[in-house]
């Protein structure tokens, strides 16, 4: 492909996902009384939902600590904005199939007929590794939470800016979420012809200083469990990856191998 075909090609993929993205935020921020008028579950909807997760460990936190804790909402269209903002992350999560894919299918153009063949293979593990991700994100925020906010003396008051408690947690959990499925894209890296097995594994000792280095940046200093409970699942994936590029790059040398054997003998 030309360099102009490339960027047309790109161009599609990234209005694909952004539609993708656009669709899923709606889904986010309608609720089912709009559709549904009928259903008991009126009033319901994903974005508002969400948000109630996310405020419940500070409402723990007040409740465990005996302290006054709360999340504020400092100018008029914050609480709009916190909305909107829970929705095009819930909009991310929900469309990721979508646009997994479509990062998929703009390297495809420089893969082999046979290799094309794995595009099942790579949605079925890309896209639970990206959830698996954003759940653990989930699961280890209640601890953040707990644990920074513990170093406020018991007798203070913790006001927490809405806005900015809302961008902590979505970058949390996104984040984790993209780190968990980037050894999928060492695969495809690998599959393109871009990247070697040895190359992959050359580079463990960066990758590790890496992943250690996203995961201090993306948990509390002082929580070291939730640092580790980060390191050890990407260092795993991280190696999961080289050995899947190993098995590639070995079938791809005895079908080279065969190949010349086979013109040699011609």
């Amino acid at each position: 492909m030309s360099l102009k075909e490339h960027l047309l090609e790109l161009r599609k993929r990234l209005f694909i996902a952004g539609i993708s993205i656009v669709v899923g935020t709606v889904i986010a921020f309608i609720r089912v009384g709009d559709i549904l008028p009928f259903t008991k579950l009126g009033d319901f909807f994903i974005a508002g939902w969400v948000w109630a997760q996310l405020r419940a460990p500070v409402l723990q936190i007040a409740e465990e600590q005996g302290r006054s804790t709360e999340i504020n909402y400092s100018y008029i269209t914050e609480s709009f904005d916190i909305t909107m903002g829970i929705a095009i992350g819930v909009g991310v999560i929900l469309s990721s199939p979508v646009w997994l894919y479509q990062i998929w299918a703009y390297f495809a153009p420089a893969m082999q007929r046979t290799e094309k063949r794995y595009t099942v293979g790579f949605l079925a593990s890309a896209v639970p590794l990206f959830l698996a991700g954003c759940a653990v994100g989930w699961f280890i925020l209640p601890n953040m939470v707990r644990l920074m906010t513990s170093f406020a003396p018991i007798e203070d008051t913790t006001f927490l800016q809405a806005k900015t408690y809302l961008d902590f947690t979505l970058k949390l959990i996104l984040a984790i979420g993209v780190a968990f499925v980037l050894p999928v894209f060492l695969v495809l890296l690998n599959f393109a012809g871009v990247m070697s097995a040895i190359a992959i594994l050359k580079g463990w000792r960066v990758a590790i200083l890496l992943i250690a280095v996203f995961t201090a940046l993306a948990t509390p200093a002082a929580d070291i469990v939730s640092m580790f409970m980060l390191m050890v699942p990407m260092i795993l994936l991280y190696f999961t990856a080289w050995a899947i590029a190993w098995v590639h790059d070995r079938r791809a040398s005895r079908r080279s191998a065969a190949f010349d054997a086979e013109l040699a003998g011609a």
